[in-house]
């Protein structure tokens, strides 16, 4: 097995995707929520990426995160869902470094549930998974939105500081781009920087899809100076654009199988050569899921995926992992 006897870092992991079906589907029948599926198998086929030629496409997979995001969307659900996570993480791939994150404003079900209530259950979640496996640095990154307005955003960005000396660690933003058009981040990159001034991390979904995606990454760097970018694979093919992620010390958290399964890269062949542009350029990165549950894979089948396809090496995968531990923003504060 390859890196058996290293902890794992996992950095770039959505709560919706990474707990099992069968909890998911007590989650639901606890909370009486109305499912279009009776059938447990069904229901599974339903929450997770079982077909394995993939999705179509990004909006295919957000229409998968609707139901997982639904029935985690009271405190019981999100408490045991982190717990479990973090948990599961440890027990089946021995990960010592786990960030997740969630978006708090899609779990309280327009309104109807208290933010604070939500992330607060996250947080009991995070500490009832840290005393019973302390051996695993685990944090919470809050998600804003893109297709949200700017006072949502700009509330996520307050519940992040809030709550940053009780375990969340980061910021994000992610979801459809209104219209299908490129985004503007600049609009969010005062909200961005009250974040950073208050010690939390910033990693930005980028770069995995759209003729655009290029452009959004060099949007991304120039705006909001992010310590990380989920994904970020596009620039594979912007020797320019390598130079400048690798001289700001961007660390890209790249998901190889979901990339896969959503079309970002088209095979294998095409993710080898992205991974070895981002080596011979000196592209800091790390391996992820995305999801493990979701996706039907675990890390060290992303590990054992990039050493059988001749994209990374042992020695690699090792700085990969070391790069992980060292770009999580677990204790930076």
């Amino acid at each position: 097995m390859i890196l058996a006897d290293e902890g794992l870092a996992e950095l770039h992991t959505h709560l919706g995707g990474s707990v099992a079906s069968e909890i998911l589907w007590s989650l639901a029948h606890e909370q009486g929520i109305a499912l279009p599926v009776k059938d447990y198998w069904e229901f599974d086929r339903l929450v997770t990426v079982s077909d394995p030629r993939g999705v179509e496409n990004l909006d295919a997979l957000d229409a998968i995160y609707h139901w997982t995001e639904l029935i985690q969307s009271s405190p019981l659900a999100v408490e045991r869902s982190v717990h479990d996570a973090i948990g599961g993480a440890y027990r089946s791939q021995g990960i010592t470094t786990l960030e997740l994150r969630f978006n708090p404003m899609k779990r309280n079900r327009g309104g109807e549930r208290d933010l604070d209530h939500i992330i607060l259950a996250a947080v009991r979640g995070l500490d009832r998974a840290r005393l019973e496996y302390p051996q695993v640095r685990a944090g919470l990154i809050l998600m804003m939105d893109r297709t949200f307005d700017a006072r949502q955003n700009e509330v996520i960005i307050e519940k992040a500081v809030r709550w940053s000396d009780r375990g969340v660690v980061g910021v994000d933003i992610a979801g459809p781009r209104p219209g299908g058009s490129r985004y503007d981040y600049a609009q969010i990159a005062p909200m961005v920087e009250g974040a950073r001034a208050a010690g939390l991390g910033v990693t930005i979904h980028v770069g995995e899809e759209g003729p655009t995606g290029r452009d959004e990454i060099s949007d991304v760097v120039e705006h909001l100076r992010p310590d990380r970018i989920g994904h970020g694979i596009l620039a594979a093919s912007d020797p320019e654009l390598m130079g400048r992620l690798r001289d700001a010390g961007i660390v890209l958290e790249i998901c190889p199988t979901s990339n896969l399964l959503t079309k970002a890269l088209l095979d294998e062949n095409e993710m080898r050569t992205t991974f070895r542009a981002f080596v011979e350029h000196g592209v800091a990165f790390t391996i992820a899921t995305d999801g493990p549950e979701m996706m039907r894979t675990h890390l060290r089948d992303e590990l054992e995926l990039l050493h059988r396809i001749g994209a990374l090496d042992e020695d690699e995968l090792h700085a990969a992992n070391a790069c992980g531990h060292a770009a999580s923003f677990i204790g930076r504060r």
